[in-house]
């Protein structure tokens, strides 16, 4: 199992269908959970997907149309039920701070063991800060306020085999030289920089309900994972402009341009049937030249890896 994976919960738009539950994705990032858009039925899928309560750490709304919020309630509950210990921030565009706390409080229960930090998003740019990770937010041009979100790793090194070999470097003291930067050997000093080479960190970027538009390609700059809502094909392009959504293949424009590795489609209008979601990952790939993947309800997509040629470790993790 990789320790960097969407979880899939659910991949309809704003009719849920007999094979498609309303929204909800849980990104897995080592010890990191993220749940972006739990959609109603969030918590039933997190039973059939095998997730607990207890592997949320953050909350991400893109925005509070029925389909991509109405299980937050119920998380939120489960998240007090199992007296889930640590902080659980919630992140949500700024202007519907009154909606996201009619969501809260949509039931009666006993709320005092769920430790809640609200963190209403006012501005693009980074909106948290992890050990292994960056969060960042950025407005969409969706029908009602809505961001899209982007998580970011630091820039680490990749070790050189080969160097690590003709310098006598192995076993404790290649972790030694990652710590310190220098290195003491029979044949001299060894520098970090010597017997290894950059790594640019893994992108992870999550594109929901909106038109075409600058912050969409900017969220999606060089990701790794892009997840990308595809709601129309494109004869019904109109459709998406008029209703603040994307087609396939502009997704796919989206990924291409922005060279993405990886594009995951997801939330369909229920308009389309298994077959006319092969349509649709069709068109994303005739303007997309990387790996499509068409999202089914508890599917885990694996972070791609990031490969590199005479890889022997790196300073933090290599997915």
């Amino acid at each position: 199992m990789s320790n960097r994976e969407l979880v899939v919960l659910g991949t309809a738009s704003q009719v849920p269908t007999r094979r498609r539950n309303h929204n909800g994705y849980l990104l897995r990032w080592e010890a990191d959970g993220i749940l972006f858009d739990p959609g109603e039925g969030t918590q039933r899928q997190m039973q059939f997907a095998g997730v607990t309560a207890s592997q949320i750490g953050r909350i991400c709304i893109t925005h509070f149309h029925g389909d991509h919020c109405l299980g937050l309630p119920g998380v939120l509950q489960r998240l007090s039920l199992d007296q889930v210990p640590h902080v659980v921030e919630a992140y949500y565009p700024a202007q519907n701070r009154e909606v996201f706390e009619r969501l809260r409080y949509a039931a009666l229960y006993h709320d005092d063991a769920l430790r809640l930090e609200e963190r209403p998003v006012a501005a693009d740019g980074t909106i948290s800060e992890a050990p292994s990770f960056r969060l960042e937010a950025r407005a969409l041009a969706h029908s009602v306020p809505a961001i899209g979100f982007r998580l970011v790793e630091p820039d680490g090194r990749r070790m050189l085999r080969d160097k690590l070999a003709a310098a006598g470097i192995a076993g404790p003291d290649i972790g030694r030289l990652q710590r310190d930067g220098r290195l003491q050997t029979e044949h001299g000093p060894v520098s970090l920089d010597q017997v290894s080479e950059p790594r640019r960190g893994q992108r992870f970027a999550f594109v929901m309900d909106t038109r075409l538009c600058d912050a969409a390609f900017e969220l999606a700059d060089q990701a790794d994972m892009l997840v990308c809502e595809s709601t129309f094909a494109e004869a019904d392009a109109s459709l998406a402009q008029d209703y603040g959504h994307l087609t396939a293949w502009q997704a796919g424009r989206i990924a291409a341009e922005a060279r993405a590795r990886l594009l995951v489609l997801t939330h369909f209008s229920q308009r389309y049937d298994a077959d006319g979601t092969q349509r649709l990952a069709g068109e994303a790939a005739a303007a997309f030249g990387g790996e499509v993947v068409l999202a089914r309800d508890l599917d885990r997509i694996p972070v791609p890896r990031r490969p590199g040629p005479g890889w022997a470790g790196d300073l933090g993790s290599e997915p």
